[in-house]
């Protein structure tokens, strides 16, 4: 138990470090001895201010986004027995991308464009849920050839919204489709699911391990596989759906983290679940004060960052993938 307890140690530490990171970078850089000070007292101060009426509420997003989106995609990739299988490949986010520009190109902002986010992944969830169960065995496949496919049709309504709005919103509507978490207000309910989402994955973790062997082993080890599917594809598309609501279209996130863990400490869930949650919450945050920071005061989607550190880690393993299997 040491090592995986080590590792967990090593990610808290992390996480702390990225916030670390997250208040002290800016337009107005803070010193150690800054941020301490702020942190440690409720003295009125322009770091204070800009702490905790700025950068905390923005890392605070960030984090719970990239935990959310790296626990989708471990159920994700469990589900669909895919190691490429991301939060995103059932179509959740094409819905949800869908509805917030429609408000945006309404005229809409704040909490309008991430209710109709919300909005817009749980009808993409019912469609895939009901067309993918239909009358016939629910099967990984038909999941998949069915989120797919209601994904292209998102991703086609989302290019026709984009062409044919005012020129007005449409900055905000590709950032909104990149990932952004600029102007979005902090919510505990994010927090609440995300807790939630940990703690019954984790309960599940045995069953996860035994169910990632295969349909027959688990079912022949007593597991109930239909309920058991249909209970991980609604959590994952629940958190997919408030990491999207919050932080829009962010990429590579949950499917370059769980990867990463498995790398480092193999696929036994009890320790991949807690390790992924850490770890793509520490990716986002930092992700996203690389994207304030690098060309400021301009700010980038913090979907770009995440996609420069996923493309060459993603070649990566597919390299190592077709390097393993020529040596075998």
């Amino acid at each position: 138990m040491r090592q995986p307890l080590n590792l967990i140690i090593i990610l808290f530490l992390l996480s702390i470090a990225s916030f670390a990171f997250a208040f002290s970078m800016g337009s107005i850089q803070l010193s150690l001895q800054q941020l301490i000070a702020a942190l440690s007292t409720n003295e009125s101060s322009i770091a204070h201010t800009i702490i905790w009426d700025l950068r905390a509420p923005r890392a605070y997003i960030a984090f719970v986004s990239g935990a959310l989106l790296s626990l989708a995609g471990v159920l994700m990739q469990v589900l669909l027995r895919n190691p490429l299988a991301d939060p995103y490949i059932l179509g959740v986010s094409g819905g949800a991308a869908v509805a917030a520009l429609l408000a945006m190109s309404a005229g809409l902002a704040g909490s309008w464009v991430s209710g109709s986010a919300f909005i817009g992944a749980f009808i993409s969830i019912l469609l895939v849920f009901g067309l993918a169960h239909g009358k016939g065995n629910w099967n990984p496949a038909r999941l998949l050839l069915t989120g797919v496919v209601i994904a292209a049709g998102w991703g086609a309504l989302i290019n026709l919204i984009l062409s044919i709005s005012p020129d007005k919103p449409l900055r905000g509507m590709l950032f909104w489709i990149m990932g952004d978490i600029h102007n979005i207000s902090p919510s505990i309910a994010s927090l609440i699911v995300l807790l939630l989402g940990l703690m019954i994955t984790f309960m599940l973790a045995r069953q996860l391990n035994i169910l990632s062997r295969g349909d027959m082993q688990a079912a022949a080890l007593g597991i109930s596989v239909k309920p058991l599917r249909m209970s991980l594809f609604l959590l994952a598309s629940a958190l997919t759906a408030f990491a999207v609501t919050q932080a829009g279209s962010v990429g590579f996130v949950g499917l370059i983290v769980p990867h990463m863990i498995r790398l480092i400490a193999g696929s036994d869930h009890r320790l991949l679940i807690p390790a992924s949650v850490l770890l793509g919450g520490s990716l986002l945050v930092i992700s996203d004060t690389l994207a304030r920071v690098i060309i400021a005061p301009q700010q980038l989607p913090v979907g770009v960052i995440t996609a420069f550190i996923g493309v060459p880690f993603f070649l990566f393993l597919l390299n190592r993938s077709m390097t393993g299997k020529h040596h075998g």
